[in-house]
Parts: C-alpha cells; structure tokens; sequence
C-alpha cells in the first residue's frame, strides 16, 4: 500500500488511494485519447509550482460522465487552477463548451498551456479575473442573450465565497442543471457548529443557504480518495 495522504489528514486511509488504483485503470484505460494530455497537465502543473489540489482522477472523471450523461453543452468552471479538471470535461464531452474562471495569473498562464497542449483551446475559455466580479459580468452576458446558459457549474475556488458563486451561477444555468461545489466536508469539519475557520465557515454558509434558496434542491455527498476526506454540495436548480 502506498500512502499519498496529500492533505496531512490523521483521517487518511491508504485503501481510499489502493481502491482508487485498482478501478481507476480499469474504468479509464491508460490507452484512452485522453489519458496523455491529463497526465501532462499534471506534470505541467507540478513543474510550475501550482499547489496539488486539484480534483482526484475518479472525480475528475464522474463530473465529466455527469455531463455527457445530461447532455451539457456548455459548462462553467469556477476555479481553473491549471485546468485538470477542465480537460476532463472537454475531452470527455466533445460537444461541450467550458467557461473557466481564474484568479491568479500564473494558474491562468499554466492552464492555457496545458489545455492548448491538450488541443482544446477552441473550446474552453479561460477567463483571468476575480471570481464574483466575472461571474456578474457573465450573468448579464447570458441575461443579454450573448452568452448560452449552463447545464453544468463546478465551483471550486475561494471558499469563503461558495454562496455568491451559487448565487450567481442559479441565474445562469437551464432548468435542472448541477451546480456542484467543491470540499464543502473539510474532513468532517463541517459539522462543527463552533468552528472559526473561514474556509469551514464558507462551506457551512453554502450549505445553510443552498437549502433554504427557492429552485434550489440539494445534497451534501462525502467522498473518499487518495486526496482524504470531504465531499461536494450537489445542487440541482429549477
């Protein structure tokens, strides 16, 4: 057993990374089309000193399925880091569009490179700039009729700032389209009520608020994997 335990955790199980590497190359073939392009834009990241946090493999590889499997054409991502997750979706999903949004420079600069490497720059566009700010230029774009509506949101960036990227992106979606937001868990540290982490404290908000939103209907997924454990808010909206 080989323990990767990337986030320190004294939770961390080395099965939840053994049973991700038994299934995982039996559900994804190494001889995919895909396969390369993912494992270079993991390297690519990790040469330029980009933080490893991006989603698991098996994670990367379910949001994508969700899409095919609905139909989404066009895609918003919130948080591009240096685009794994984004080359996921594309290149899972042929028709897919994806909008992704990035802070910081040199994430935007990494993700370009690696999703132009992977041959899908013509169809995802990586958006530099703060997250609320794009995203309420982007509401009225589609509001406007200049932009097409999502039929799938991934939320994975600051989390003190889940709740407004929810709030914004419900008014961007088609009806019953998934808005997912990421490592709303924190190892379990979501359930304490008295804690004064501001990243729990964002995952806490999102949570309370998604459930009480009109046209909002959602649920709180734990997961486990070589990344230890958290879980997503899956959010179905109209």
């Amino acid at each position: 057993m080989t323990a990767r335990n990337v986030w320190n955790s004294d939770q961390y199980n080395p099965l939840w990374g053994d049973v991700d590497d038994y299934t995982f190359p039996h559900s994804h073939p190494p001889s995919r089309p895909n396969t390369k392009a993912l494992q270079d834009a993991v390297a690519g990241s990790r040469a330029a000193g980009l933080p490893d946090i991006s989603v698991s493999p098996v994670q990367g590889k379910f949001l994508a399925l969700h899409c095919r499997a609905s139909g989404v054409t066009h895609a918003l991502e919130v948080g591009t880091l240096g685009g794994y997750s984004a080359i996921w979706l594309a290149s899972e999903n042929p028709q897919l569009r994806l909008v992704t949004v990035e802070y910081e420079a040199k994430h935007v600069e990494v993700a370009r490179r690696n999703i132009e490497a992977a041959g899908l720059a013509d169809r995802v566009e990586v958006i530099h700039g703060a997250g609320v700010d794009v995203l309420a230029r982007l509401r009225e774009e589609v509001k406007a009729g200049k932009r097409e509506r999502f039929g799938f949101v991934f939320i994975d960036a600051d989390k003190p700032n889940n709740w407004n990227y929810l709030r914004l992106a419900k008014d961007m979606v088609r009806p019953n389209a998934v808005i997912c937001v990421d490592n709303v868990v924190r190892q379990g540290k979501l359930a304490d009520s008295d804690t004064t982490d501001v990243m729990v404290l964002g995952a806490r908000e999102v949570v309370e608020k998604a459930g009480k939103e009109p046209g909002v209907d959602s649920v709180v997924i734990q997961t486990v994997s070589d990344k230890s454990y958290d879980g997503w808010l899956w959010a179905v909206v109209g």
